[in-house]
């Protein structure tokens, strides 16, 4: 069978297959963005190591703001402490953790550089993010709260996957979780989509809703948008892996 399709392929000049054999392809090769948030990070990396996506993992890299200047670092273990504190109580959300100390550690071990940014509103290293992704063939945010700038996406010139909550436009701002949860939404859901320069209006790779009730409260509420958008992101992933993404027109695929 290999010996056919390699002729075919002579035959007709072909440079690129329409379709992936995880076992034979090579991998793509990604780097990973995230912030403090790190259940997207997390499911991840265990599909990784599970080998349930065909991907090469470069590099992960987290970003932390600070108002003072700080220079750009990387770290292969931890050096901070998990809170322990309710963040559910408090924000209705996990962005407001320390980092995972699990996370570091697992990705030490698997030998996967680990680069923790310190920003500024004025300066988010995207420079050195260009430096660390160069040799990827796309990027991935796994909730990566920064935007990047127009400038960045040009220079990088290859996809970048985006995924996040389905509670946009209604509940803009900080803990939209919370706002959703105090509104009493019946209906919540995830997007991934590619990214573009307009923010969050890149063509559509895969979308998944959730009904929630009055019986849940605020945990189960964030729990479920979260479990929405690990599921989302990580089909997402595996259809863009095996080609199953084909973009048309201008924002559709």
């Amino acid at each position: 069978m290999d010996e056919d399709f390699l002729k075919l392929s002579n035959m007709f000049s072909a440079i690129r297959s329409v379709a992936r054999v995880p076992a034979l392809d090579p991998k793509f090769k990604i780097a990973v963005l995230a912030s403090k948030q790190d259940h997207c990070l997390v499911d991840l990396l265990y599909g990784w190591q599970e080998g349930r996506l065909p991907v090469d993992i470069t590099c992960v890299i987290r970003y932390y703001i600070n108002r003072s200047s700080l220079s750009f670092e990387s770290y292969s273990s931890s050096v901070f402490e998990n809170s322990d504190f309710s963040v559910y109580q408090l924000y209705g959300s996990n962005h407001h953790r320390g980092p995972n100390n699990n996370v570091m550690h697992f990705l030490e071990r698997n030998g996967i550089p680990y680069h923790y940014l310190h920003t500024t509103e004025e300066n988010k290293r995207e420079r050195e993010i260009l430096e660390l992704v160069l040799n990827t063939d796309f990027l991935v945010l796994a909730r990566y709260m920064q935007v990047l700038s127009g400038q960045f996406l040009r220079t990088y010139g290859k996809d970048v996957i985006n995924i996040h909550h389905g509670l946009l436009p209604s509940f803009k701002g900080g803990n939209p979780c919370k706002q959703a949860f105090d509104a009493g939404v019946k209906l919540i859901g995830a997007t991934s989509h590619f990214v573009t320069e307009e923010l969050d209006s890149g063509p559509i790779i895969e979308q998944m809703v959730e009904r929630v009730s009055h019986r849940d409260n605020l945990q189960s509420f964030v729990q479920k948008s979260e479990n929405l958008e690990k599921q989302c992101l990580a089909k997402a992933l595996r259809w863009y892996c095996e080609l199953r993404v084909l973009p048309y027109e201008e924002n559709r695929t």
